[in-house]
């Protein structure tokens, strides 16, 4: 019979590797700044990787059966997630705000960005989520909003809980907020996460830590902003996506599903 597989255990797998990759970069390697796709303390990784040159698709022919959308599909309150239902949801109300620019600094104006996340229980509403933590009747997780001029966003939600998975024996995954941006197109869609400053699940985490490079981590990481926090309501954060150039946000690969 096998023995369950410990914290320690992962964690000693996730040291042993950045201390390689930083061994590299003291050699004059690059940094590694997107995360190995068979990451091993990331168990699933090691078996749905790709393993064989992945199928192109013809993306005209996706553009003429995907979704579109335009400014006036989407609505200034499909940010604030609180309003969603009839009642206040559970759980600490923060503003997230931050910009979405190119590698120059320059906006990347009128894009939808989506966000969806777990509720302030660590739980989300999906059918595959069995985590016993109790769903909230006022609180669904999703919203979506256009960027502005500048590239601006701003969305009002919960924060969300940290919560189980089944890596390893004890694993939690950090508190986080998934981020979709889409280009001009439905084919460029790009996924990210963000998360919250000082979380000590950061270190244990496997999926946090599969960005071996500690500045590109540290890039997925909000910072609180006092100046967007709403008196006697709410707490601000503000992180800016970076999609191209040497200090771009990670962003999930297109064969990713979590």
């Amino acid at each position: 019979m096998s023995q369950p597989e410990t914290q320690a255990a992962i964690s000693e797998e996730i040291r042993q590797i950045e201390a390689d990759a930083a061994a590299l970069v003291s050699a004059g390697g690059a940094p590694e700044l997107h995360p190995r796709r068979d990451y091993p303390p990331y168990r699933s990784s090691l078996l749905r990787h790709p393993t064989h040159q992945l199928v192109r698709v013809d993306p005209e022919e996706i553009e003429r059966f995907s979704p579109a959308f335009g400014h006036t599909d989407v609505d200034e309150l499909e940010s604030d997630l609180t309003i969603q239902h009839a009642g206040e949801p559970l759980g600490e109300r923060i503003t997230v705000s931050g910009r979405v620019v190119d590698g120059d600094g320059r906006p990347v104006r009128a894009q939808l960005i989506e966000l969806w996340q777990a509720n302030s229980a660590g739980r989300y509403v999906h059918k595959r989520d069995q985590h016993p933590a109790p769903l909230d009747p006022n609180f669904t997780g999703v919203g979506r909003a256009i960027t502005g001029d500048d590239g601006s966003y701003s969305f009002r939600t919960i924060k969300p809980g940290p919560y189980p998975w089944l890596n390893h024996t004890n694993a939690w995954r950090p508190a986080h907020i998934h981020f979709s941006v889409f280009g001009s197109q439905f084919t460029q869609r790009l996924v990210t996460q963000m998360y919250f400053p000082g979380d000590p699940l950061f270190a244990l985490d496997p999926i946090y830590q599969s960005i071996a490079d500690p500045a590109a981590r540290e890039r997925l990481v909000g910072r609180y902003d006092h100046s967007s926090s709403v008196p006697e309501h709410s707490l601000g954060y503000r992180w800016d996506i970076v999609l191209t150039g040497p200090r771009s946000t990670w962003l999930e690969a297109e064969d990713a599903d979590e």
